[in-house]
């Protein structure tokens, strides 16, 4: 079964919404131009006037077939969520605002910005949960080299995430080549910076880790996220 491409989605929703259909967006890896990690996706922000059963019912098909094809679900919001919704997702706001492309209708982003007080407070409460499932995780390892591999091929995304937030909220460039963006983050919060790029190159397929070697790698990931969270329970923003 041929997968669902991204302009049948525009195409389905437009029909499923119909006027009341704002814009769609595209954002996440796609839009940044490096979508190069096996588990790389194509994330949708859609913005409608209205959104009740009805419609929601209207557009499940098209997403269904969307996720089926193994991409996250469209993010829906009416056009008054989205505008007042930055100080309570602001990680998720600033990652869409500085890097999207358009689909169709209008630019949302007339307005719209992440207040530097907010992002921390987020990006603390993100990175002390991500330290914690990891923590989760090792426990539920037993030290098979396997599932330590697993642990660290499914939490890089969400990872390099938090990384990107860190950056934004020092004012600084996000690197749109993730092993720049581990560097940079390494170097600012001083941990050691190899044990994320070498879980970056396994996900991109250039360097692969063999489970012999996942709790090495392990050992220095659970370090780091553990100096970042200290880092940023320690950090003040400053006004912006």
């Amino acid at each position: 079964m041929a997968r669902m491409r991204l302009d049948e989605l525009v195409s389905q929703l437009r029909a499923a919404y119909g006027t009341a259909l704002r814009s769609m967006v595209l954002y996440g890896s796609a839009a940044r131009g490096n979508q190069t990690d096996k588990n790389s996706d194509y994330n949708v922000l859609v913005i409608v006037d209205v959104l009740d059963v009805s419609r929601l019912t209207a557009a499940s098909a098209a997403s269904r077939a969307w996720t089926e094809a193994g991409n996250p679900a469209p993010l829906t919001m009416t056009m008054s969520e989205w505008r007042g919704s930055s100080d309570i997702f602001p990680m998720e706001y600033a990652d869409i605002l500085e890097h999207h492309k358009v689909l169709h209708g209008e630019s949302p982003f007339d307005g719209i910005h992440v207040e530097l007080s907010d992002l921390r407070l987020q990006l603390e409460q993100e990175a002390m949960g991500k330290l914690l499932k990891l923590r989760q995780g090792v426990l539920a390892s037993g030290n098979d080299g396997k599932r330590e591999l697993e642990l660290l091929s499914a939490s890089v995304s969400a990872i390099l995430i938090v990384f990107r937030s860190f950056l934004r909220l020092h004012g600084s460039s996000v690197p749109t080549d993730n092993v720049a963006l581990v560097n940079d983050v390494a170097a600012r919060a001083s941990f050691d910076a190899e044990p994320f790029a070498r879980v970056v190159r396994h996900a991109r397929g250039e360097a692969a880790l063999k489970p012999a070697d996942a709790s090495v790698v392990l050992t220095g990931y659970l370090h780091g996220m553990e100096q970042l969270v200290a880092y940023l329970d320690r950090y003040q923003a400053r006004p912006a």
